[in-house]
């Protein structure tokens, strides 16, 4: 399915709803300036698994690239506009990581980083009758990510195996996405 009609799936599925955008949009000027702690916290985590961390660092200037993609990321997430470029933007995210040899495994437990760190920052800073509003906004969004980024994941293997790859699911994965991104370009 393409990035945008599964976008609009999601959204109807999660109930994303205009006044969580607009929450998501209120949040940013609280939320983006987390984006370089939360960006240090999130590949502190995946760094400390051994696998993660030679991927991570298999290429010289990989992880500072990261660093400052992952906060563009989550500034993303408050910008209010979920449209088709958005889902593309998403989608390839999650193929850049296959492509690399990144697991849904590695990033999906990683999403809990970011998750704990950004309620606890809302919980810090928000009064009381906001709070619910912008953690159910926030968990939305979050909800949307995780899938487009897991669909990509699936799309990526699929096609893998499409090309012949069906000895194993990583090399699958890796060779669909890899595939996939040279189709883009």
């Amino acid at each position: 399915m393409e990035a945008k009609a599964l976008l609009s799936k999601l959204i109807g599925r999660t109930g994303l709803q205009e006044q969580h955008v607009q929450m998501l949009r209120r949040l940013e000027p609280l939320m983006a300036p987390m984006a370089s702690e939360i960006a240090l916290a999130f590949y502190d985590y995946l760094g400390r698994d051994e696998e993660m961390r030679a991927i991570l660092w298999e290429t010289p200037g990989r992880v500072e690239r990261l660093y400052q993609s992952f906060a563009d990321w989550y500034r993303g997430l408050f910008c209010g506009v979920y449209d088709a470029e958005y889902a593309e933007r998403r989608a390839r995210i999650g193929l850049v990581h296959a492509a690399i040899g990144v697991k849904p495994s590695f990033i999906m437990p990683a999403f809990g980083i970011v998750q704990e760190l950004s309620l606890e920052h809302l919980r810090n800073t928000l009064r009381s009758p906001e709070i619910f509003s912008a953690v159910e906004a926030f968990e939305k969004i979050m909800t949307i990510e995780a899938a487009l980024m897991q669909d990509s994941y699936m799309q990526a293997m699929e096609y893998g195996y499409r090309l012949g790859v069906a000895a194993d699911q990583e090399k699958a994965l890796v060779a669909g996405a890899r595939a996939m991104l040279g189709k883009a370009n």
